[in-house]
């Protein structure tokens, strides 16, 4: 029985993976940012829905690709690096408050348009880690965990699709990503001895990835890896800068895995939930454009830079933006994360009591 399980799981990813690398080379060879990541996630997403067999992406295929993403950027950390973080504190706090109460108003507005319960928007809207907000949603009654759901996923699609393309276009700085077809043309690049620096720093990244785990901290595959990598680089050892080969196979371990989330069909008033979504996205989209105006104004940084740093997406994928454009990596990195902290250990409770209030008036008008 077991051996049939994963001979049908086998044949799952087989199909999936097939799929998502065609998706990869289509948008490869159409130019557009970011195609190993983009690229698997659209053809798994779109064909997922078509095939009748159902796709499979196993989630230690995703975790590796976190766990170099994760190194790549830890890599970005230097002394340096963190004073200009520490320094940016107050503007960090500031404009990610500002970024949570602007995302609590579009849930306001969709939660009326819609007619689905303000809280159950509200936490579906909050740009959070995905896993963080859904686990939380799971705790708190009368939350409809698919509609969260959904809202998280098509909010993260939608900006992984719709910010890279900002990122390329005419108002951001223009520069011109590698992808994999480049480095095998150009050959590796000589960075030093490989050995044994690869291998303490692949050790570091593992042992930190399921420390993080443990501990159970946000995005533990990604944020571990970053926290080891930069002690480690601060303290003076340094790791080898990795080929775009290599990033771009990272890309598609995520990208793969990402185009699975979405489920449309589990999802109750779907036309209208969907199009709220699409236009909460867009308007969460130009409202990060607004407060990254404030960064560039304050730090005269890149628009790039500066966009990346608090667009409510995954802190993975507006990481491989920021490589991919030579946006100031640790800024981008440093935001995210404030964000993420900010949101793992500051909303819940918030977000708790808020429920907590609305119940009791609830009860006291009934």
């Amino acid at each position: 029985m077991n051996i049939l399980v994963k001979k049908d799981k086998l044949t799952r990813f087989t199909i999936t993976l097939l799929t998502a690398f065609i998706g990869a080379l289509l948008f490869s060879s159409l130019h557009t940012p970011i195609p190993w990541l983009l690229g698997p996630m659209a053809a798994v997403l779109i064909a997922s829905r078509f095939v009748k067999v159902p796709y499979y992406w196993p989630s230690y295929i995703r975790d590796t690709g976190l766990i170099i993403v994760g190194y790549s950027i830890g890599l970005s950390f230097t002394k340096d690096a963190l004073q200009q973080i520490v320094a940016k504190l107050p503007s960090m706090l500031l404009l990610t408050v500002l970024l949570v109460l602007f995302c609590a108003g579009i849930a306001f507005v969709v939660s009326k348009l819609s007619g689905v319960d303000y809280p159950t928007i509200l936490t579906g809207s909050i740009p959070g880690g995905l896993s963080q907000m859904i686990i939380f949603a799971e705790e708190l009654k009368g939350i409809d965990i698919t509609t969260v759901t959904f809202l998280q996923v098509a909010r993260l699609i939608m900006i992984i699709f719709f910010v890279p393309f900002l990122i390329w276009g005419p108002f951001f700085k223009n520069t011109t990503g590698h992808s994999a077809v480049d480095w095998v043309e150009k050959g590796m690049p000589s960075s030093g001895p490989l050995f044994p620096t690869v291998i303490v720093f692949i050790v570091i990244c593992v042992v930190c990835a399921f420390l993080a785990k443990k501990l159970k901290l946000p995005t533990p595959f990604l944020l571990g890896p970053i926290l080891g990598t930069a002690l480690a680089n601060i303290s003076g050892l340094h790791g080898l800068a990795l080929s775009p080969l290599i990033l771009d196979i990272s890309q598609f371990m995520i990208g793969g895995y990402i185009g699975l989330l979405l489920k449309p069909e589990k999802l109750e008033h779907k036309a209208k939930i969907i199009t709220l979504a699409l236009i909460s996205g867009m308007v969460m989209i130009l409202g990060s454009i607004g407060l990254g105006l404030i960064l560039l104004f304050f730090y005269q940084t890149t628009p790039s830079t500066s966009l990346l740093s608090l667009a409510p997406g995954g802190m993975d994928q507006m990481a491989i933006l920021a490589h991919e454009v030579h946006a100031d990596l640790s800024m981008v990195t440093g935001y995210q994360l404030f964000r993420l902290f900010f949101i793992y250990f500051a909303v819940p409770p918030m977000l708790r009591f808020l429920f907590k209030v609305r119940n009791k008036k609830k009860v006291k008008s009934a």
